[in-house]
């Protein structure tokens, strides 16, 4: 069944709108990502308008996680001090993100900004993903052959880093750590400006980020990191449908009916998955999504001539 797409102006069919939404969500409360770093690149695979496709995703973004923080919650996994400082760098990020956002439009540029950004920063953030948790895992086989005990997380939160020397120290009792805020906001600004320039919640940044920079256990990440991103993606969609009219509502309302339902799902199967295993899956996605859109830039379009051949039969 299609349905028209006021904005995007093309036509897509409704139940896969709705299936693409609702896994993406499922994504979104699995590993604690508003998962559009990987519904903005779908979008653009079925014919959106990648510039549409970030807009309109925000949207999407601010229901699914919504309803993924609300299911982290219920099982006390969100801090809400962290959050909030990590919000306030959101904010000040995704309104310079859009400005940045609008100033390309108006160069014709932001289509190829968009694809490069994807590429660039999914296959960094990927493959150090993948690198860690496979040495993570491997550490805990040869542990498991060894009968050694694993180690506690909460000792790795104890280690002294170049975060301890900052100034404007701040303590996060629900992740047990006493750091400097200035970190956790500079984090927060970062993923703001990618979330108004990539259509993304930022969770694939976030989420490690929160891990190995700030020493977050993984357990109250992903709750956090949903809190975040719920206001920061607010922001940008408000922004990006006053100020450049790339918001198609039909299209975010049909990702976002599928998004909630997914997200409760994904809360309740993380729950049955360990941290290591959790980065390792993420990664994985990551690295493919970046992967499609670099195949997609280097390889010639079929329809590469057919302009020409048009004209050519007007003469």
């Amino acid at each position: 069944m299609q349905i028209y797409l006021p904005i995007a102006e093309v036509s897509v069919d409704i139940f896969l709108l709705l299936l693409l939404g609702g896994g993406v969500g499922f994504l979104s409360g699995l590993f604690g990502v508003g998962g559009g770093f990987l519904m903005t690149p779908l979008l653009i695979f079925i014919g959106i308008a990648p510039a549409v496709a970030v807009g309109s995703e925000a949207a999407q973004i601010v229901a699914a996680s919504v309803s993924g923080v609300i299911a982290h919650m219920r099982r006390g996994n969100v801090d809400f001090r962290m959050g909030g400082v990590l919000l306030a760098g959101g904010i000040v990020g995704s309104t310079l993100g859009v400005q940045i956002f609008a100033w390309l439009r108006t160069l014709g540029q932001v289509d190829f900004v968009i694809s490069i950004a994807y590429v660039v920063v999914l296959g960094l953030i990927g493959a150090l993903m993948l690198v860690e948790s496979a040495n993570t895992l491997r550490k805990g086989v040869k542990r498991a052959r060894a009968g050694a005990a694993a180690p506690k997380e909460l000792h790795k939160l104890h280690e002294h880093t170049w975060l301890h020397g900052l100034p404007l120290k701040m303590r996060f009792p629900r992740s047990k750590l006493y750091i400097s805020a200035i970190a956790p906001f500079l984090i927060g600004v970062f993923v703001g400006v990618l979330s108004a320039l990539m259509g993304v919640g930022g969770g694939f940044i976030m989420v490690p980020a929160m891990i190995y920079l700030l020493g977050m256990p993984t357990s109250v990440v992903i709750g956090t990191s949903l809190f975040q991103i719920v206001f920061v993606t607010a922001n940008v969609t408000f922004l990006q449908a006053w100020q450049v009219q790339t918001v198609d509502i039909v299209l975010a309302v049909l990702l976002l009916l599928g998004g909630v339902v997914g997200a409760q799902f994904g809360a309740r199967a993380g729950a049955k998955l360990k941290g290591e295993q959790l980065r390792g899956l993420l990664a994985l996605i990551v690295l493919a999504v970046a992967i499609k859109l670099f195949v997609d830039l280097i390889v010639r379009p079929e329809d590469l001539y057919s302009i020409a051949v048009r004209a050519g039969g007007g003469h």
